[in-house]
């Protein structure tokens, strides 16, 4: 007797359906809209949510809520949730290997190592969190009876339109000098090159990281940024992303409510990080101190 040989049928593939990253949750656009998603050779990898200025303002709201606790979190915490995220990225290296290499054009050895930097970059910043106070604050020489104290605070919601060239190590260097230092984030991913950052999404969502700390959005850049220069809950904005044109109009929008403003420069984001972007969006405030005796009360601090 002969044995049957069994056929299997061809398995269909199962294609990764990319959201956004609002609030902790993964919506899809309000509008219903997607735009197709092509790499280097202009072969389609995905279908990526167009975002509305609806979504923009609804980021605005998680990126607000999320702000007072954030913000009173401390320096040593957030220092360990932005480690986790590293820890995660790692454990999903593969995933990011591929969809930097498909997103930029990268061999995949080069793209592995944009990756490596990428989770380098967040533990560079990890580490930074209990620091940066120390470097930019402290005691003033004062003439009188006083002492002086300047410590930094974080702004607020600070909007961030990722680099359009730098899918992964580019969105994550301006993603994560924000967050270090307290503020929280509505991020623009770079219109032609969004999956790193739309799967990042997923990556933070499983980090620890509160919902609505770090909030990522797809589509048009220009259509989306410019809700959100002109949203007046919005405290600052980095502009790494535009262009020449479209930066002078974001700046002209943000003027309104007097906003931040980090305009777009000639970056190097394979090259060790200063402060500069974690300085940006940070506040000083300056508390004077009265020493010895006050007076009739006989107090003293």
């Amino acid at each position: 007797m002969s044995e049957k040989t069994e056929k299997t049928e061809p398995r269909l593939s199962v294609f990764k359906t990319y959201k956004l990253y609002v609030g902790g949750k993964f919506p899809r656009s309000e509008s219903g809209r997607v735009y197709e998603v092509t790499d280097s050779k202009n072969n389609w990898l995905a279908n990526a949510p167009q975002s509305s200025r609806k979504d923009a303002r609804d980021a605005v709201v998680a990126a607000r809520k999320a702000f007072g606790g954030w913000s009173g979190a401390t320096a040593y915490n957030r220092g360990q949730v932005l480690y986790r995220v590293a820890e995660m990225l790692e454990g999903r290296k593969d995933q990011f290997v591929r969809e930097v290499a498909e997103a930029e054009g990268l061999s995949k050895a080069k793209a592995a190592a944009v990756v490596d930097a990428a989770i380098d970059r967040w533990v560079w910043y990890a580490g930074w969190t209990d620091k940066i106070a120390q470097v930019v604050g402290g005691a003033n020489p004062v003439a009188g009876p006083y002492f002086n104290l300047s410590s930094p605070e974080p702004t607020g919601v600070v909007a961030v339109l990722a680099p359009q060239d730098s899918s992964f190590l580019g969105l994550v260097s301006v993603i994560a000098p924000v967050i270090a230092t307290g503020n929280t984030a509505v991020v623009i991913a770079s219109e032609k090159s969004p999956l790193p950052a739309l799967s990042l999404g997923e990556v933070l969502a499983t980090s620890d990281v509160p919902g609505g700390v770090v909030n990522i959005l797809s589509g048009r850049t220009a259509e989306i940024a410019a809700p959100l220069a002109a949203h007046q809950d919005v405290n600052a904005i980095d502009l790494a992303g535009a262009d020449a044109e479209l930066a002078k109009d974001l700046e002209i929008a943000a003027a309104d409510n007097l906003k931040r403003v980090l305009r777009p420069q000639p970056v190097d984001f394979a090259a060790t990080p200063g402060i500069d972007r974690m300085t940006a969006f940070l506040e000083t405030k300056t508390v004077w101190h009265p020493t010895g005796a006050l007076g009739a009360a006989g107090s003293s601090y």
